[in-house]
């Protein structure tokens, strides 16, 4: 097998018939149909056929999956049109009503509206654990418990799953396990490593990596995938075909934009945490995050993503000076998202304000203070001297 910069480059090649050493875009909705009834029924019927309808298939899709798969562990993968579509997508391929499931207390936003507006919609109850704790996922276990959700670092707060302890449990129970590992991606962290069935991405993120498109990954074993594409074909998740495209183009930089990231992100993290304005930061790379240790024994690095707590009194002060902070920044782009090449902050409280109680807030860890960091490319004295600019303005 190649190292990992190698297949960025080259897996997935032989779905690329064409003689051009950059694959083209297929963009179209419809393929001739190959001569023989039995060929056609062949296109017409099997699992992420490239040649045969947009949404069924298309060659760059599948020379993506294939590399992404690759960069999983997985034996196969299936490109969806949104991060959400792929853990949408992934978890009602597994779970039916009557079911429960078992998820973090702290999850991606959209995720979290998803396990706990959706589902019980569809008669599937789900119960969250403090992903912090392992015995919380034994103990939540009920004889009808079908999936363990996880998300490794959690986000906005940072906070680690034991993917080891959670995978052997599950597989005892004979339970399947899903994690988004959208913070980490496969340069620093793999889940199928630990045991984990099923992988998903939001690849607008990382692996895309330039904040030009949106998309998502299901990486698991060929029956969960075929599984997951019948899904997908009643869903209408599929991802069109210039965003594959882009898709595929930003994985090939993968390997060196993160560890740039990684990088820039632990020095900024250091020096962070010597300022008086800052209370404190989270980030999985530091000893003093509670769960350093977990961090490196299951990651490679500890990626761009970290959060402040801006000092202050009371919330209100801390709120301000926040504010004011995210006004002054000038690299520092106050913008959803994260994973670009661009360095990105957001204030969550404000972000996530409407779609979850303060008492959710409080479990995740989300107070008015605190402020989510996205770390780019940009060289790290900039960005050093972005935030310390940036301080200068609180004057409270």
């Amino acid at each position: 097998m190649n190292h990992i910069e190698t297949d960025l480059i080259h897996s997935g090649n032989a779905f690329n018939t064409s003689r051009s050493v950059v694959p083209p875009i297929y963009q179209t909705a419809t393929y001739y149909a190959p001569p023989g009834v039995e060929e056609f029924i062949e296109a017409a019927t099997a699992p992420r056929y490239p040649h045969f309808y947009q949404r069924h298939g298309n060659p760059v899709s599948s020379q993506t999956a294939e590399l992404l798969a690759r960069l999983e562990g997985k034996d196969a993968a299936l490109l969806t049109a949104t991060g959400m579509a792929a853990i949408s997508t992934a978890i009602l391929s597994v779970v039916k009503a009557g079911d429960h499931v078992i998820a973090q207390q702290s999850h991606y936003s959209a995720a979290g509206i998803f396990l706990k507006e959706v589902l019980p919609q569809f008669g599937i109850s789900v119960s969250y654990t403090d992903q912090r704790d392992n015995n919380s996922f034994r103990e939540a276990i009920r004889e009808n418990t079908t999936l363990i959700y996880l998300e490794t670092p959690s986000n906005p707060n940072l906070a680690i799953t034991d993917l080891a302890f959670v995978g052997t449990l599950a597989r005892e129970k004979g339970i399947t396990t899903i994690c988004d590992n959208t913070f980490a991606s496969p340069i620093n962290q793999r889940p199928g490593d630990f045991g984990i069935d099923i992988v998903v991405h939001s690849a607008t993120k990382y692996l895309g990596g330039h904040s030009d498109l949106t998309a998502g990954v299901i990486c698991g074993t060929t029956e969960a995938i075929n599984i997951a594409w019948k899904k997908l074909l009643s869903f209408g998740g599929a991802l069109a075909p210039f965003d594959t495209w882009l898709l595929l183009r930003g994985l090939r930089t993968l390997a060196m934009r993160v560890r740039q990231i990684n990088e820039n992100a632990l020095q900024l993290a250091q020096w962070l945490e010597q300022q008086p304005l800052v209370r404190r930061v989270i980030y999985s790379g530091l000893p003093s995050h509670p769960q350093h240790e977990l961090a490196k024994a299951q990651m490679k690095g500890f990626t761009g993503m970290l959060c402040i707590e801006v000092d202050g009194k009371d919330e209100p002060q801390q709120f301000h000076r926040a504010q004011t902070i995210l006004r002054q920044l000038k690299i520092f782009a106050n913008a959803a998202s994260l994973g670009g090449v661009e360095s990105l902050i957001v204030h969550p409280a404000s972000m996530w304000g409407k779609h979850h109680s303060k008492q959710e807030k409080e479990r995740a860890g989300i107070n008015e203070g605190l402020l989510r960091i996205s770390v780019g490319i940009e060289h790290i004295d900039d960005l050093i001297a972005d935030f310390a600019q940036a301080f200068q303005y609180v004057n409270d």
